[in-house]
């Protein structure tokens, strides 16, 4: 995943508004309420995407879906082999999120599994044996305070 900065326009900040409130409007109607053509709503979406600057995605609710735990993991890790950790620990489908970060940890990951059996066997069994990890700690979430992907854009 990229990091470079890249500029948007007013136009793309409004697209990004409108999609971040409604995922599923077509750019036809995102165009009328714009003032401006469905290929240009098309264009400018594609073109965020491929800047991964967006991405078009449902977002579910792990809990209503049967998952019973959720939290956070802070990785400790030998700075000399972040490398190997990093690619192993990538291809866990339990951890959807994770960044390297400052603080007491290198890496957060944020995981989601059924049940507490599969948090161990992720912690004891799968983590605990990758070369390079010297600590984790975890944070099971308790409750959904909140939970929005509509933080907006740096224009607004």
């Amino acid at each position: 995943m990229t990091t470079e900065k890249r500029n948007i326009d007013e136009l793309d900040a409004r697209i990004i508004a409108i999609l971040q409130s409604d995922g599923r409007i077509s750019n036809t109607e995102i165009g009328k309420l714009l003032g401006v053509s469905e290929a240009t709503i098309r264009g400018r979406i594609k073109r965020l995407i491929d800047d991964e600057m967006i991405q078009i995605v449902a977002v579910s609710n792990p809990l209503k879906l049967g998952f019973e735990i959720t939290g956070d993991l802070y990785i400790s890790v030998d700075i000399a082999k972040m490398e190997n950790v990093i690619n192993s620990i990538s291809k866990f489908k339990e951890l959807w999120y994770i960044v390297s970060t400052t603080g007491s940890s290198n890496l957060n990951a944020e995981f989601v599994v059924k049940n507490l059996e599969d948090l161990h066997d992720l912690v004891y069994n799968r983590l605990s044996h990758i070369d390079g990890i010297q600590k984790v700690e975890t944070a099971v979430i308790i409750k959904y305070v909140k939970r929005r992907y509509d933080f907006g854009t740096p224009l607004d």
